[in-house]
């Protein structure tokens, strides 16, 4: 591809479609015997979307390999029977709900490094969080795979650094400096290994617990916070907004 950019300044491969083999990619992620996981939460209304994005990502996400979903609802109740391919394994867990959808956004990067810390490093070699409200209408394979993984946001690829959705007031523990971030990324896909994606998700809740105390919160939320920490802590691996895109544009 010459028609994007495919390496970050810090030799980081930015992926795109048609920059990969994914058989050559497969073959080696299966000779490693791996398993991933994926997170994602239906609380309130967001049960909707539960059969949607299931059903699509047991069909095309890292298809033919071995993959725990961790699906947290307050409503498991309403979770009808899911059809899950040989290899992929749903867990529900339960979690209680929240009156402000911003302090359910805000509680999954600590619902996150804790239950990485009780049960997922037991089971998964990768973990990756992605939004319910989405629908995979194409195969995402082991090419995502890689230490400390962002998604750049589709919204932002093309703007300048200027007018980028980064924090700024420097109260914030998420401000990023003027002059300073690479990239606008989602909160809505990451990941990473185990260990890595720990790290992320325990400084994020610090920085969110620090604001609180500080009455103040991040203009993004938990996605600031993450645009903070992928600043010091940069991605090994960068997804392209093809891997995120919003119908909008």
């Amino acid at each position: 591809r010459r028609d994007v950019l495919v390496l970050t300044p810090w030799l980081a491969p930015i992926v795109w479609e048609d920059t990969f083999n994914r058989d050559i990619l497969n073959a080696q992620y299966t000779q490693k015997n791996l398993v991933t996981g994926v997170v994602t939460f239906a609380v309130k209304k967001y049960w909707f979307f539960i059969e949607g994005f299931m059903s699509s990502a047991n069909k095309y996400f890292l298809a033919g390999h071995q993959v725990n979903f961790y699906l947290f609802t307050d409503n498991p109740e309403q979770i009808s029977h899911l059809q899950m391919a040989p290899e992929n394994h749903l867990f529900v867990i339960p979690i209680q709900n929240y009156s402000r959808w911003q302090d359910i956004s805000m509680s999954r990067m600590d619902i996150i490094s804790r239950y990485i810390r009780s049960q997922f490093q037991y089971e998964v070699d990768y973990l990756y969080s992605i939004d319910i409200d989405v629908q995979l209408f194409e195969h995402i394979g082991v090419e995502i795979i890689d230490a400390l993984v962002g998604t750049i946001s589709s919204w932002q690829y093309t703007a300048h650094r200027e007018s980028k959705s980064y924090e700024t007031r420097t109260e914030s523990q998420a401000a990023i400096p003027k002059g300073e971030g690479d990239f606008y990324y989602t909160a809505s896909f990451y990941g990473g290994s185990v260990a890595e994606v720990y790290k992320l998700t325990r400084a994020c809740v610090k920085g969110i617990m620090k604001d609180r105390e500080n009455g103040i919160e991040a203009r993004w939320h938990d996605e600031s916070h993450l645009n903070k920490y992928f600043l010091y802590h940069k991605p090994t691996r960068l997804l392209s907004p093809e891997y995120y895109w919003d119908e909008e544009l």
